[in-house]
């Protein structure tokens, strides 16, 4: 019954980081890649899709991102959606691809952009101690109601610890990484 607990735990630990990691490939960095536009959504007949679902996204050079579309009528929508989102850039569109040139990060800029990722590494932290408050009740309700011993609940709260420990020093390093590439010139 433990192992079940810290399989758990393990699972939605991972799942944690590995959103983290896919919410930090949004945050521009200064380079151009196609993970910028992942959570921009354009109308597209009737419903929102995200652009990889309507063109091609591809990054021929570190400064520019080149959007396709696979129907042409889709891109003052296209245009639009990226003129409202919080990304402050400026689609050239030649009626039938769109450029986005992605201008050099400020030092003011990397900055704020700093700032963000380490919230955004303190929340998945604070996630993460979430997991390990729900598998320690989870091991202490066993034992509470005698399914296990308290030599395996002992056991299974050192575990529990482990695997935070464990997956906030990833946490770090994932972050580390990130921090890195936004102080990059």
């Amino acid at each position: 019954m433990v192992k079940e607990v810290l399989t758990d735990c393990e699972n939605r630990m991972k799942k944690t980081v590995s959103i983290f990691e896919d919410d930090l490939k949004t945050i521009r960095a200064g380079r151009a890649t196609p993970a910028l536009l992942d959570k921009i959504n354009v109308e597209y007949y009737g419903s929102n899709v995200p652009i990889k679902q309507v063109g091609n996204v591809s990054a021929p050079e570190p400064r520019l991102l080149v959007i396709q579309p696979w129907d042409k009528t889709v891109l003052p929508q296209i245009e639009k959606a990226i003129m409202k989102s919080d990304l402050g850039l400026m689609p050239n569109s030649d009626g039938s691809i769109i450029r986005l040139n992605i201008p050099q990060l400020t030092a003011e800029r990397r900055k704020q952009l700093l700032k963000v990722v380490r919230q955004m590494a303190e929340d998945c932290k604070v996630a993460i101690r979430n997991i390990r408050r729900d598998g320690n009740d989870e091991i202490k309700m066993l034992e509470s109601d005698s399914e296990i011993t308290e030599d395996d609940a002992h056991r299974g709260l050192d575990k529990v610890q482990d695997l935070t420990n464990k997956y906030v020093k990833e946490v770090d390093v994932v972050l580390k990484r990130k921090e890195e590439e936004i102080l990059e010139v």
